[in-house]
């Protein structure tokens, strides 16, 4: 396969100008080095939201954007998920866990240890512990049996990022395969070695690339670009007021967007003219309606 950037929207609600500009930037990553360019959606929370998957397509088409393969939905892809999860459980290295959220957050840690990391509370339980456990009812989460602590990526803007890896979850207790799992499979199925997305996933690139590995995967390398705020400081949201492409309109939007990443164009083949991810900037960029 051809070496691939992608932009991986959830279809929970229309695109915003944050989403957009995102859009753009791995767009602009991909193209600019020679990479195709894919959409994926990921459904597998909104399995019922065609609509809004339509709207999303429908947006990124508007602005100018192109792709190289019909946009994959990860709902379609059960099996592959599962599969990779029984590899992980044939090789010793997943356990079930019955915790809830509040049983985490109220469990003891050992001293220093990283904030919300899973404090391996049913890792090592015996087989009398484990059938306890079970008798209460919870359907167990399928997590990840990791051998190291912490992974190390490399980030395109800031360099080298080493960022926590617990034993986190495959496959949650319903069912549904986990974001970190499915992420991981999808890109190496569809050959992307370049991840453009909002900073604010930056932390979750250690565990997805020690996953990679293990399944034997190159890592792809990482370009985590600003997130976009509101005018208080807090992300962008669609209740944010005229945030949407519907609300202002394609050539508006492409304005914004170029003039936040500091280019005069009117489209996206003029910024990626101009492109340089040298220049970038490094800073969050505050939208502010009107």
């Amino acid at each position: 396969m051809s070496p691939a950037g992608r932009f991986a929207p959830s279809p929970s609600a229309d695109l915003h100008i944050g989403n957009l500009r995102t859009a753009v930037l791995a767009w602009l990553f991909a193209r600019s080095t020679g990479r195709q360019f894919l959409v994926r959606v990921e459904d597998l929370d909104d399995r019922a939201r065609d609509d809004v998957a339509r709207r999303q397509l429908d947006d990124l088409a508007a602005i100018g954007l192109t792709w190289d393969a019909p946009p994959e939905y990860q709902s379609a892809h059960g099996a592959r998920y599962d599969a990779v999860v029984d590899e992980l459980t044939g090789r010793g290295m997943t356990f079930q866990c019955h915790c809830s959220r509040r049983d985490i957050l109220q469990a003891p840690r050992a001293p220093h240890a990283p904030e919300g990391a899973y404090p391996g509370t049913c890792r090592d339980l015996t087989d009398a512990e484990r059938a306890e456990r079970a008798a209460t009812g919870r359907p167990p989460a399928v997590r990840l049996r990791s051998q190291v602590t912490q992974f190390t990526v490399t980030d395109l803007l800031h360099g080298s990022y080493t960022g926590v890896v617990d034993d986190f979850v495959l496959r949650r207790g319903d069912g549904v395969p986990a974001y970190n799992l499915a992420v991981v499979v999808d890109d190496a199925a569809q050959g992307v070695d370049q991840v453009v997305r909002g900073d604010d996933l930056l932390s979750s690139s250690p565990r997805q690339a020690y996953l990679g590995a293990l399944l034997g995967h190159p890592t792809p390398t990482y370009a985590p670009v600003p997130l976009v705020l509101n005018t208080d400081g807090k992300r962008l949201a669609t209740r944010d007021g005229a945030v949407t492409l519907a609300e202002l309109g394609t050539s508006r939007a492409l304005t914004l967007i170029a003039g936040s990443l500091g280019y005069a164009a009117s489209s996206v083949e003029e910024m990626l003219a101009e492109f340089d991810p040298t220049a970038l900037p490094r800073d969050p960029w505050v939208y502010a309606p009107g």
